[in-house]
Parts: structure tokens; C-alpha cells; sequence
């Protein structure tokens, strides 16, 4: 089977790393529009803080490529589908033939049409974070326009620098997505403690040359300014090829297109309607996929994703997965603030089951809430424990001990407890080495804490050096 991969970011690179775990024989060919070899983007905000090397957040080494039997075109944008000859056509000339394509060509900036933008930075790639380390070191301001996921990463890393940053942001709150307006507040507030001044509810009107224009004239001091407006998919190569597209390239459960010969994954996927744009869905489909086209598993088939998002930022604990703008009318709500120490849980309750949450500050009930938001299953009686592990008889998924090995520990990679544990008892004594076996840590990392607990126990349980 010859396979082709147009995308070498997460999804391209995961799809290809899986099918070669499962199949030697596979010629696999990938193009990647960048030049790098494919690197973790949930990370890139530690590349602008100056925290992590380039060479620190690389998916794969230098010599995998080579070394795994893999043609890899680096640098290399396709420019065709040539669908009647199952041929894609490379920038560069290349033509290279297909029995099964796959597209993970992921998401885009997007760039607001205000006058002057060009003078902007987006914040999406490598490349990106080296222009706008270049222009950090010798700026005296800068203003990150965007108040989400990536925005907030963004200006973190700058103020991380020691640049005076501002944030603009044209919602009433951070994060309006994820987060309620209470939630928002106490992010604003966090991060307005750690040196990034933020002003929501303004509009961006242009890019001067020293300045950021807002509605009304106000002018706001920017050397630098980073665009961080959110992304789009990127689905211009399939649209061009006659593909079904709406917001995705509309794929089925087995991840298949209206072409059977090609397959979607990542962020350019549109699944049952919806477009991911987190890492742990993308490799999910990249699992499913490589399951499909190397026959390791016929029936796998992809059913799509119960997210959980974590923010990215130095010294700023937050995560949020499912329904959280629920109010008290439609779902049971039960909530902790405390804007002094910026706290704020909340747990969204339906049926007895939980459909949401948001966990700011301490974090350390998001493993059982998400263990408990994936299955679905009914609720213990005592809310406390939930929101405060350690405390009543809800205190059980983030204590090693009573975790279940079925409970899922790494969302990004699926890694469950009873993986780590059959990883450890196979020789694997720390956490460098579970991640090497595992890839539990290797996505947004948020689980880090959780793979050191459990490494920790099993090697007190034995009489073991972690």
C-alpha cells in the first residue's frame, strides 16, 4: 500500500508514527509544508517564554523519518489533489502516486481585516515564535489581540520575558468559550498578577506603527503586537479536489471522505458536525485511522471526543471540558470562589451525571472529574468530595491507591493507569521512562503530576527508588 500523508504537524506525524508501529511494510510518504520536523504546538507558549528550546518540544527526532522507512518532504506545500490519476502534486514539482491519501493539513491564523495588520506577528508556529522572540528582545510593549487559548499563552510568554504586554480582547471575558463570566474574572485577575494587563470588551480598528488603534482613537503602546484571533481548518486542497467541505473536510466514522480512497484527520476533519481544534481528538483519530489501513483493527471506528481543555500557561492553573454555561434552571450547579487566592471550581451536574466543569487555581480534582465526565456514570451523593479531593467519600480517582486501573490518566495519548502500572512493572522506574513507553506526559502535559503520583506509589508499594 502506497499512503500519503499532506500534514507532518500532530495529527500528520501521529498517524505515521502509528501505522509504522503497526506495520513495517506500508511505503509512507509525507509532505510538511514547515521545514521542522514536527514539534508539540500545545508547547509553543514555553518557546516564547524562553523556558523550552525548539529542539525541547520535537514529536519526533532528527533521524526518525530515515531511520522508520519514511519518504518525508519537509517544507514541501501540496498544491493539487489529482484525484482521477490518485496523484498528489507537491510546490516543488514533485508528483507523487497514492492508493490511500491522507489529509491533516490542521488549521490557520485567523487575521483580522483591520488596517495595518501586516505589521502583526500570529502566534501558531515555530517560525512564528522566532519572529516574535526576535522583535521581544528589544521591545519596551507589546499587545497580544485575542483573549483565548492562545492569546492568553501568548501573552503569558511574553510577560514571562519580562516585555510589558497588554491584552486586548473584543468579549466581555476571557475565554468566553470555556469559561463562565465569573471563571473569566478570576483568570483576568491571575494573570494580572503576573504581569499581563488586560482590557476586554475593546475593539482592535488598526496596527500603527508604534501603537494599536482602539474604537474611539484610544491609542495603546505596542512594539510588538501578536495576533492570537483563534484558527480555522485548512481545507483549500480538498475544496479544490471536489471533496465535501463545510467548516471541515467532512469525514465518517472510519474517518473516510466522499472519495473512499481518502481519509481526514486533526483540525481540517469535520466529524458528525464538528471540527476539534485540541490535540487529544486529532490523535484519537490518528489511533483509529492507522487501525483502519493497516488492518490491526477493522472494526475500529471513530465515535468523536469528550474534550477537556487545559490552558498552557506558566503558573496558571485551569481546565474546563463539557457543558459549563449551563445555569441553575437547566442543570444543578455547584460551585466554590475564592477571588483572593484565584479559585474557582465549578461542577455542571445533569441526571445525576456530570456534563461540565471548570477548575481554576489548585487543580488537583481534575482527575476525577474528568475520569467521571468521560464515563458518564452516576455521581456519589457528597458534591464536597468532588470539588475538594481529600474530603468526603468522593475523594478517590487522584489517590493512586483507590484510582481504578481502568481510569484514563493521560487524556492527550488514552494512557490509563493500569498502562502505566503494567509499564512500571516491565522495568520502567520513572517518569521519563513510563513517557518514553507510554507517551503519557508528551501531550499538553497537564498529567505530569498525576503519571509522578502513581510512579511514586507503585516504586513505595515495592521498596523501590522512583
Amino acid at each position: 500500500m502506497r499512503l500519503v500523508v499532506v500534514g507532518n504537524g500532530m495529527a500528520g506525524a501521529r498517524l505515521v508514527s502509528e501505522v509504522r508501529a503497526r506495520d513495517r511494510d506500508v511505503k509512507i510518504t509525507v509532505f510538511g509544508a514547515e521545514a521542522w520536523q514536527p514539534y508539540n504546538r500545545v508547547l509553543l507558549s514555553n518557546v516564547v517564554a524562553g523556558t523550552s528550546r525548539p529542539d525541547q518540544v520535537r514529536l519526533l527526532g532528527p533521524r526518525w523519518h530515515a531511520e522508520h522507512n519514511v519518504t518525508a518532504h519537509l517544507g514541501v506545500e501540496v498544491t493539487a489533489i489529482d484525484r482521477d490519476a490518485r496523484t498528489v502534486v507537491a510546490a516543488d514539482g514533485t508528483r507523487e502516486p497514492y492508493d490511500v491519501l491522507v489529509l491533516a493539513t490542521g488549521s490557520e491564523p485567523v487575521i483580522p481585516a483591520i488596517p495595518g495588520v501586516e505589521r502583526a506577528t500570529a502566534f501558531r508556529t515555530l517560525d512564528d515564535c522566532d519572529r516574535i522572540r526576535e522583535a521581544a528582545a528589544s521591545a519596551r510593549s507589546a499587545v497580544v489581540i485575542g483573549g483565548g487559548l492562545l492569546g492568553i499563552e501568548a501573552a503569558r510568554g511574553l510577560a514571562g520575558r519580562g516585555v510589558p504586554v497588554t491584552l486586548l480582547h473584543v468579549r466581555d471575558h476571557l475565554m468566553e468559550r470555556q469559561l463562565d463570566a465569573e471563571a473569566g474574572l478570576i483568570l483576568r485577575e491571575t494573570l494580572g498578577s503576573l504581569g499581563v494587563a488586560i482590557r476586554t470588551g475593546v475593539t482592535v480598528t488598526a496596527v500603527r506603527e508604534r501603537h494599536v488603534e482602539l474604537a474611539g482613537e484610544e491609542l495603546v503602546d505596542a512594539d510588538l503586537v501578536v495576533v492570537a484571533c483563534g484558527v480555522r481548518p485548512v481545507v483549500g486542497l480538498a475544496r479544490d479536489a471536489g471533496l465535501e467541505v463545510e467548516r471541515g473536510v467532512v469525514v465518517d466514522d472510519e474517518l473516510r471522505t466522499d472519495d473512499p480512497s481518502i481519509f481526514a484527520i486533526g483540525e481540517c476533519a469535520q466529524h458528525a458536525g464538528r471540527v476539534y481544534g485540541l490535540v487529544a481528538p486529532a490523535w484519537e483519530q490518528a489511533s483509529v485511522l492507522a487501525d483502519l489501513l493497516t488492518g490491526a483493527d477493522k472494526g475500529a471506528r471513530y465515535r468523536g471526543s469528550r474534550l477537556v481543555t487545559r490552558l498552557k500557561a506558566k503558573s496558571v492553573e485551569l481546565a474546563a471540558m463539557g457543558e459549563t454555561h449551563l445555569t441553575d434552571e437547566e442543570a444543578e450547579i455547584v460551585r466554590f470562589s475564592h477571588r483572593h487566592k484565584g479559585t474557582y471550581r465549578k461542577l455542571v451536574i445533569r441526571d445525576g451525571r456530570l456534563v461540565g466543569a471548570i477548575l481554576l487555581g489548585e487543580t488537583s480534582a481534575v482527575g476525577t472529574l474528568t475520569q467521571l465526565f468521560d464515563r458518564g456514570g452516576p455521581l456519589p451523593g457528597d458534591r464536597t468530595g468532588l470539588l475538594f479531593p481529600g474530603v468526603g467519600a468522593a475523594a478517590t480517582a487522584d489517590n493512586p491507591t483507590r484510582m481504578p486501573d481502568s481510569a484514563r490518566v493521560c487524556q492527550c495519548n488514552n494512557v490509563t493507569k493500569g498502562q502505566i502500572r503494567a509499564c512500571w512493572e516491565s522495568g520502567a522506574r520513572d517518569v521519563e521512562a513510563v513517557a518514553a513507553a507510554t507517551r503519557a506526559t508528551t501531550g499538553c502535559g497537564g498529567c505530569r503530576d498525576a503519571v509522578e503520583g502513581i510512579v511514586g506509589w507503585l516504586c513505595e508499594q515495592e521498596g523501590v527508588s522512583a
